[in-house]
């Protein structure tokens, strides 16, 4: 394992991120909520997210405390602006890595979807909107779109660089990515 992969800040930056991603979804429920129905409870949040009315409770109190949910004068659930921000956010990013995952490498739609799920709350804005602006650029022209397309449906079938000293990604960790073997977590 190289060093920079293993890099303190990179790790420690993740586990100081203060938005997990059950809090993600909590803020996409609410806005949900509210655009289907006018108002959101948390009993409706519950519902929604398949938890109990106390787990329900307890991740509110720590949205509010965070400042990005509230209440209105009818003691619904609201976004602040801050978890407006923060929602919308979170479902870009789901739309841009589910696409990206799908449209560009291929994945199977629910892979795709799954994955996107646990990564949306992590991404930076910097890295969605340019992740975003490739795709922008790859999709759009139709003979590039179609070269990467049978390009990645060589995947599966070995490292197209033999040397592995030549490749730009697979050189710095001094063994094909490609063929090495990981473990498949899903």
């Amino acid at each position: 394992m190289t060093k920079e992969s293993n890099d303190a800040s990179h790790w420690r930056d993740f586990e100081n991120n203060p938005l997990s991603h059950s809090m993600a979804h909590y803020l996409m429920a609410i806005d949900s909520l509210r655009n289907e129905f006018g108002y959101a409870r948390s009993t409706d949040v519950a519902d929604m997210l398949g938890v109990s009315r106390g787990a329900a409770s307890m991740a509110l109190t720590q949205l509010k405390k965070r400042g990005w949910v509230g209440e209105d004068h009818n003691r619904f659930l609201l976004l602040t602006e801050e978890g407006v921000r923060i929602a919308s956010m979170v479902e870009h990013n789901f739309i841009i890595l589910s696409k990206f995952f799908e449209e560009v490498l291929g994945v199977r739609q629910d892979i795709a979807a799954g994955d996107a799920c646990k990564m949306e709350h992590l991404m930076s804005n910097e890295t969605g909107k340019r992740l975003l602006w490739l795709m922008q650029d790859l999709l759009s022209d139709e003979e590039l779109a179609v070269r990467v397309r049978e390009r990645m449906k060589e995947y599966g079938k070995g490292c197209n660089i033999a040397n592995v000293d030549e490749c730009p990604i697979c050189h710095g960790a001094g063994e094909c990515l490609v063929t090495a073997e990981a473990p498949d977590t899903h």
